[in-house]
């Protein structure tokens, strides 16, 4: 179906593992930097929501007005994502009391239908395809969704099924071996396989994030999430950095 915006090139990553490395890396850090923001800068839930939502806006409006593919901007857009992500399933868990649960019921739902919707009106969910201003926006909607959701089926299983952070990461890291397992073999759509991938990533990350930084007693080994928060920060960014000389370079042998 033809898009009324703009065509324009793809402005999103090859889903290599360099990508899913660094999608996982937001999530760790968008669940310890948003409980930086909440508790070691003593914004509060409700600030801390304020901000991070108006800068995820700004951040956005930059990525979607841009032309190409500009990783520093992407990934920074991706971590508001995260950061904004988890803390609206907090804001609804610890500010309006609504139960994980429920939440993680809402949100699936909710992932579901503006799959659906992308679907009908684009014709493809298929991730190289994002082309258009009209499946870019799609497309942020869904991943606002997924982080929303992610956040909250961790959490669930972590904390309100006390399954613990150790086991609730090897959960998820099983289920995303498996559903690459089945895409390998056949039994999986490669849109099937990203999109499940892409939500399951997130509750890893935060699990992995919560495993490093949470006190001893809570389950975790009390790293803080200050310094948690660093690591994975300049990771992330050695890791954009090389990619990004190294797709320079790449250009440049081409033109050879």
């Amino acid at each position: 179906m033809t898009d009324t915006f703009t065509k324009l090139k793809t402005k999103v990553p090859q889903a290599t593992l360099l990508f899913w490395v660094l999608k996982m890396m937001s999530t760790t850090v968008g669940e310890t930097g948003a409980d930086w923001i909440n508790f070691g800068l003593g914004f509060g839930l409700t600030g801390t929501c304020l901000i991070s939502a108006l800068l995820f806006l700004l951040v956005l409006l930059f990525q979607v007005r841009a032309t190409r593919y500009i990783p520093w901007l992407y990934w920074l857009t991706v971590l508001m994502v995260s950061i904004s992500g988890t803390l609206l399933t907090d804001f609804l868990t610890d500010q309006l009391q609504v139960p994980l649960l429920y939440s993680v019921a809402m949100f699936g739902s909710g992932l579901v239908m503006v799959l659906m919707f992308w679907h009908r009106t684009e014709g493809t969910l298929a991730f190289s395809s994002i082309n258009t201003k009209g499946r870019e926006l799609y497309y942020w909607l869904a991943i606002m969704i997924t982080f929303a959701f992610g956040t909250a089926l961790g959490d669930a299983l972590a904390e309100r099924l006390s399954l613990g952070y150790v086991t609730t990461t090897l959960l998820f890291a099983v289920l995303i071996a498996a559903s690459s397992v089945l895409w390998r073999v056949g039994k999986l759509s490669s849109v099937t396989c990203f999109w499940t991938v892409y939500v399951l990533t997130r509750p890893l990350g935060a699990s992995l994030a919560d495993l490093f930084s949470q006190p001893i007693k809570e389950g975790g080994l009390g790293y803080g999430t200050t310094p948690v928060n660093i690591i994975f920060l300049l990771a992330m960014a050695i890791l954009i950095g090389a990619s990004t000389v190294y797709g320079h370079s790449s250009r440049q042998m081409s033109k050879l």
